[in-house]
């Protein structure tokens, strides 16, 4: 979600730069001679008929990053997280206000598109209303998410969960560990998020044992948060939690939180997964077994939300620590895990 900034009178130039060079996030574009040859602005492509088309694949041709695009924005007053970013260009959700707007035109001279080329493609606002769009349109519902489980949703009324967009996940760190009796047994977390909106003070996780396991996980040693109410289902080995941060965040506010999982026990255990509902500028997992049980097999899958086959599968190597790892930067909604064979 975009928050008006003072506007400055300077313009983006990263296409065809002539003076100075120009600082994008950690990065600096350096000045280049003037006799070398002037890039040519990225042309909208043909085929591109909407706003998050051209969008795509005018970032896609710059081979710029979301969140270098977010730090260019940032210096011209103008704060667009990389939530909304993601979801412009892939057409979840399009600017209307005017901060929105104004970071459209600067994405034309950032991208080095003809003046208007993607403003021109903006239709008319969306409906809006509390029966029509989320609260924060740069959130997945739950039934988006989770599709089909019907008393996730009934929780998630009863706590009245907040947009899950109003926390920019900026990294997730998470850590399964599984015993010797092939059991995973504890999942540590860790969380940096944002607030893309003022007054931001809790938010919920939740949290599935296996269909065999017996009982619900239990959320153990918070730190850098608390835990509020907790909400137990355990024919389905569901927990829905809510985890008060230290503080109410003001827009624009950090703050890290970290936590630990206690899992129930069950069979052997054979995945780890997690489900987004808004995009994380970093995703880390690691999957710890025990040096005396070691899978045959092991390989990453993704998913898109709500699908129940692969996307892609990766083959990872489990090293001498007996651990394999997943990295997913700038992760969009869906699913990312981990999963082995015992032989």
């Amino acid at each position: 979600m975009g928050s008006q900034q003072p506007q400055h009178a300077g313009r983006l130039r990263l296409v065809g730069q002539r003076r100075e060079g120009l600082d994008v996030g950690s990065a600096r574009v350096p000045a280049r001679d003037d006799t070398a040859p002037v890039a040519v602005p990225v042309p909208v492509p043909a085929s591109a008929g909407s706003f998050a088309e051209a969008l795509h694949a005018a970032i896609e041709a710059s081979g710029l990053s979301l969140d270098r695009i977010r730090a260019a924005l940032a210096q011209q007053g103008v704060r667009v997280s990389i939530t909304t970013l993601s979801y412009w260009r892939r057409g979840r959700s399009q600017p209307e206000r005017a901060t929105s707007l104004r970071a459209v035109h600067l994405l034309e001279e950032l991208l080095g598109l003809p003046h208007a080329a993607l403003s021109s493609l903006l239709g008319p606002p969306r409906p809006r209303g509390r029966w029509v769009t989320p609260a924060v349109s740069d959130s997945l519902r739950v039934q988006d998410v989770w599709p089909g489980e019907r008393e996730m949703y009934d929780v998630f009324a009863e706590l009245d969960a907040p947009p899950s967009g109003e926390l920019e996940r900026l990294s997730i760190h998470d850590a399964y560990f599984v015993d010797a009796q092939q059991r995973g047994y504890m999942l540590r977390m860790r969380q940096v998020v944002r607030a893309t909106v003022s007054g931001v003070a809790r938010c919920l996780v939740v949290h599935k044992a296996d269909d065999e396991a017996t009982g619900c996980p239990e959320i153990t040693s918070v730190r850098q948060a608390r835990l509020g109410r907790v909400r137990r289902r355990p024919e389905i080995g569901l927990l829905v939690a809510e985890l008060l941060l230290d503080r109410p965040l003001g827009l624009g506010d950090s703050t890290v939180f970290e936590y630990e999982v206690e899992i129930p026990p069950g069979d052997p255990t054979t995945n780890y997964a997690r489900f987004f509902a808004v995009p994380v500028r970093e995703y880390v997992l690691q999957v710890h077994f025990d040096p005396s049980a070691v899978p045959a097999h092991c390989e990453r899958f993704d998913r898109e939300p709500g699908e129940e086959t692969d996307k892609r599968r990766q083959q990872l190597w489990i090293g001498a620590s007996a651990s394999a790892h997943v990295l997913a930067p700038d992760q969009a909604p869906g699913q990312v895990g981990i999963r082995w064979e015992w032989e």
